[in-house]
């Protein structure tokens, strides 16, 4: 009954307020296991990948703010630790929770705390990232008191893929082999002599049944199931064998993402998140108000297809994301040169890298925030070897609902500081498409292209391609009074707030970089010889980023214009709510930038008049 009701709650919430809603469904069963065996937050329980934690925030003493996940100023989407004592761990990306269980594992003994449970819930395509494995490789040796839960849906996003996903279904369907171990292991309770002769009489069996050992159990954890993970009294039990029985062990459970909704069990990928829907029927509700421009996803989609059509070497990779990024588009027409690796970027990163030594030209397209986890890859063996991989970071800037872990902020700031590559943003679709198109042809170096999510600006930007000069920006609008200098989408919000501008008398400059890396230096000697204030504005940290190349250049050639930056503020992390507030709190709405402009210019005013006065 509890299930049922924790259910019905999660769908009717996220009916009207969309999240996460498939990982979350299929898990009730075993979070309401979870939180009646252990006793949290004593004992520590870890969620990897984060947005299967609903239920868990639910029964956490957050039901009433439940209806504030994701918006902003409400709860996370994902475990924060300053949110609730139950949060053990924050986990917004993946792969990360049998470290950080492992992690608290190792603590308690060292402080001396023997009855503290640790458990890590992996699940949503998790195992498939190489931390996971580490971990694993770790925990196995350790002699920890560590329960990892393994949660088998067979999908993250999109259906897992690989050999792991093969070796699970293969576990899942030897029903012999795992009957003989659990019948017998009951038998054996208790009798420890016989249970380590029975233990190699199973090693035998398993070599005879799987052809293999268990993976598992091959690094050292005891590996018990696989069981059904929605069935309340078997997990019970199990669980609670499980609390009195030292080491790692792992407990393998087969859930259905989606579960107790039909369309969710039917249409996983489309219900992982599927924004607003009828709580009764399931069925989607459509946005009344649609856009008439395409998303920049849909653009990169359709575009690469097109190249690739174009280009025989043309491959596209991704680490688990191909419908969000739309690769999936050309997955369908090309499937034998388009790749999904799993949630494993840094894999996904030096796979490009050996693609490209061999004259293929891979466009791998990984989300900013997600970039982030294969730096080391980006450095030693993309941009040291010169390999020209096409980078495409979806999700460049902020996200919106997915917070903190999920916005890409850092990218430009981190790319910048490599040698050997190209940093690109395209203030529109056709530019984007245009960047592409230069990508695919520019030889030399790693060539990066972030963009947002999200609709562009343009009805009709499937146009010819054209090269575009690596390394030039473009003047926008002409002006006298001072500069903005932008990079990306942001252009179009600036060119909006010089328009408001110029209603007020005031006749501003707009500048796009298109480049932050090479940054475009005759463009900005001849702004710094003609202006002497220019506001920089990024959808980016503003450490490191354009407005820092800005001050570089400004301070290297020793000119004396004044830079006022604009972008995401620095050292903070920006929360979860909707686009539109989050640009208001960082000041690159249109009032934020179109305030800090009047005001700036209203202090030259003042300087003028101070100077006729002297």
């Amino acid at each position: 009954e509890i299930s049922k009701e924790l259910r019905q709650f999660i769908i009717d919430v996220i009916s009207n307020n969309p999240g996460h809603l498939g990982a979350s469904l299929g898990v009730v069963e075993l979070t309401v296991a979870l939180h009646f065996v252990f006793n949290a937050p004593e004992d520590k329980i870890v969620w990897d990948v984060g947005h299967q934690a609903y239920a868990h925030k639910i029964l956490t003493g957050r039901r009433e703010r439940f209806y504030t996940n994701r918006k902003y100023n409400g709860i996370s989407g994902f475990p924060k630790m300053e949110e609730s004592i139950y949060d053990a761990f924050g986990t917004g990306h993946s792969s990360t929770s049998i470290s950080a269980a492992l992690g608290m594992a190792i603590a308690s003994g060292l402080t001396g705390n023997k009855t503290r449970q640790h458990i890590a819930v992996i699940g949503d395509g998790g195992m498939t990232g190489g931390m996971a494995f580490e971990a694993l490789n770790h925990a196995g040796v350790s002699k920890t008191n560590l329960l990892v839960i393994l949660n088998d849906n067979g999908i993250a996003i999109d259906e897992n893929v690989g050999g792991l996903k093969e070796y699970l279904t293969d576990i899942t369907t030897s029903r012999t082999y795992n009957k003989i171990k659990d019948d017998v292991w009951k038998m054996m309770s208790g009798m420890e002599r016989a249970r380590r002769i029975i233990q190699k009489i199973q090693n035998a069996v398993k070599v005879t049944l799987f052809r293999q050992t268990n993976i598992f159990e091959a690094l050292g954890f005891r590996y018990f199931g696989p069981i059904d993970g929605h069935d309340i009294p078997r997990l019970v039990k199990v669980l609670e064998d499980l609390k009195n029985i030292p080491g790692p062990k792992l407990l393998h459970v087969i859930t259905t993402k989606g579960k107790g909704l039909k369309q969710a069990e039917e249409q996983q990928t489309k219900y992982h998140a599927p924004g607003l829907f009828d709580p009764d029927t399931g069925e989607t509700i459509e946005s009344k108000v649609k856009s008439k421009f395409p998303t920049y996803q849909t653009v990169f989609g359709e575009t690469i297809l097109e190249l690739a059509s174009q280009d025989e070497r043309i491959v596209g990779i991704t680490p688990a994301m191909a419908s969000g990024c739309s690769l999936n588009i050309m997955m369908a027409k090309l499937p034998q040169r388009t790749f999904d690796v799993g949630i494993a970027e840094q894999h996904a990163v030096t796979f490009s890298a050996g693609l490209a030594s061999q004259g293929l030209i891979p466009f791998c397209n990984i989300y900013s925030t997600f970039m982030q986890r294969a730096f080391d890859q980006i450095i030693h063996d993309v941009a040291l070897q010169k390999l020209p991989v096409v980078f495409c970071l979806d999700r460049a800037g902020l996200v919106g609902e997915d917070g903190a872990t999920h916005h890409g902020a850092f990218d430009l700031s981190y790319l910048n500081l490599i040698p050997n590559v190209v940093i690109s943003s395209p203030s529109n679709e056709e530019e984007f498409r245009n960047l592409m198109y230069t990508a695919m042809l520019y030889k030399k170096s790693p060539f990066f292209i972030r963009y947002p999510r999200g609709n562009g600006v343009l009805e009709r930007w499937r146009t010819p391609f054209k090269l575009i000069e690596v390394g030039k920006g473009r003047q926008v609008r002409t002006g006298t009074d001072i500069a903005f200098i932008t990079l990306g989408p942001i252009c179009n919000v600036v060119y909006e707030v010089c328009s408001l501008l110029e209603t007020n008398s005031y006749n501003c400059a707009l500048y796009d970089m298109r480049f932050l890396k090479p940054i475009d230096k005759e463009l900005l000697h001849e702004i710094c010889k003609q202006f002497k204030y220019v506001i920089t504005v990024e959808d980016g940290t503003i450490t490191g980023g354009l407005g820092s190349a800005v001050i570089e250049f400004i301070n290297d050639n020793n000119y004396i214009t004044k830079v006022k930056r604009i972008g995401i503020p620095p050292d903070k992390f920006i929360s979860h709510g909707c686009l539109s507030e989050l640009h208001k709190e960082c000041g690159f709405d249109i009032d934020g930038i179109l305030k800090e402009a009047l005001n700036l210019l209203r202090n030259i005013n003042k300087e003028n008049i101070l100077k006729i006065a002297r």
